[in-house]
């Protein structure tokens, strides 16, 4: 039997929802999944660091009590030391999941650069290592034999970026729009209820869709850069975040949510990236007052979708979780079966070689 051994960078809402999977249903998972599941390293601002060659205890873990550390455990330390862990871990996968800077995607990067230098697997569901350094990483990855895999940046655990790597093979797709944001997309429905922005970010913020701070969402700097990867990966653009136009709802009056309500259209934040006839593509972020009979305009509360254009099927969109802690913990499992999947190919690679 096949078995994963996992260091946890980041013990946040995500990747301890994927300890809590691998504890409560990891003979489950191992049954249906062919491999199994072992955690050897964490790594957390608050907890610090613990590595354990044979296996974390995660129901010892996963008790720890508001407060405490690692430092108690064999192998503890108070101090996260990230570098030191991703490095010397004797992980397989490291399974990136901290809180990153969207601006330049650290710590993010770095914790991906370190891993995959040091010959290891990489799953992350940060959007700033593969919006902003995802060509150099993806080269770094293929020059150590191993797997940068990123399902959950765009879309959390609905897994559009393999849908179109793998189910729309014999497509062309033309262009990408899509509903990348739970947060604007609840405060937009909100104001078309008839709410002042201010107090639909309020409802939005006691709910727990929005941030303290939630202006990466409601001026579009979050869906920039899931258009960045969008167009790369989906439509094999280069594109940075500089290229993205971007404007946000700021730019959106209470009086035209009105209008548009007579006039039968809705207003969305829709990233889009479409191919043109020259075969540059060109992305932006903006509100768009879209028609009801749009795929996207009946997506409503803090559900993201995504609509595919292609040549042979039209418009094929795709709608799911964009957000929450299991949800995305589930991008992450999925991204360890494509690792898992992808196996054979890496050591045909080397082979080659």
């Amino acid at each position: 039997m096949d078995r994963y051994d996992l260091a946890l960078i980041g013990f946040g809402g995500v990747n301890r929802a994927l300890a809590e999977l691998i504890d409560e249903r990891g003979a489950a998972l191992t049954s249906e999944l062919g491999f199994e599941l072992r955690v050897v390293a964490i790594t957390d601002l608050r907890l610090g660091s613990l590595m354990q060659a044979d296996g974390i205890d995660l129901s010892a873990v996963l008790a720890l009590e508001p407060g405490a550390n690692f430092a108690p455990f064999a192998g503890g330390d108070p101090e996260p030391r990230n570098e030191y862990v991703i490095r010397n871990t004797t992980a397989d996968i490291v399974v990136e999941a901290t809180f990153t800077n969207p601006v330049d995607g650290e710590p993010a990067i770095s914790h991906v650069r370190w891993a995959l230098e040091s010959g290891k697997h990489v799953t992350t569901t940060n959007k700033g290592p593969v919006a902003l350094a995802g060509a150099e990483l993806r080269a770094l990855a293929a020059d150590h034999g191993v797997r940068f895999e990123h399902e959950g940046a765009v879309l959390s655990g609905t897994p559009i970026l393999r849908l179109a790597e793998r189910m729309f093979s014999g497509l062309r797709i033309r262009g990408v729009q899509g509903i990348l944001n739970g947060t604007s997309n609840y405060v937009l429905g909100r104001m078309e209820a008839g709410l002042s922005l201010p107090d639909a970010v309020a409802e939005a913020q006691e709910l727990g869709y929005a941030e303290a701070d939630p202006t990466a969402d409601l001026e579009g700097s979050d869906v920039q850069l899931k258009v960045v990867i969008l167009a790369n990966e989906v439509l094999g653009a280069d594109l940075t975040t500089a290229d993205v136009s971007r404007r946000g709802l700021s730019t959106v009056s209470a009086a035209e949510i009105a209008e548009a309500q007579r006039q039968g259209r809705r207003w969305k934040l829709i990233g889009d990236a479409h191919r043109n006839d020259d075969g540059s593509v060109t992305a932006s972020v903006a509100p768009v007052a879209l028609p009801l009979d749009h795929p996207l305009a009946g997506v409503s509360g803090a559900t993201n979708a995504v609509a595919f254009d292609t040549d042979l099927l039209g418009t094929v969109a795709v709608s799911g979780p964009g957000a929450g802690r299991v949800e995305t913990a589930y991008a992450l499992l999925s991204d360890v079966i494509a690792i898992h999947a992808g196996r054979g190919a890496l050591i045909g690679a080397a082979t080659d070689v």
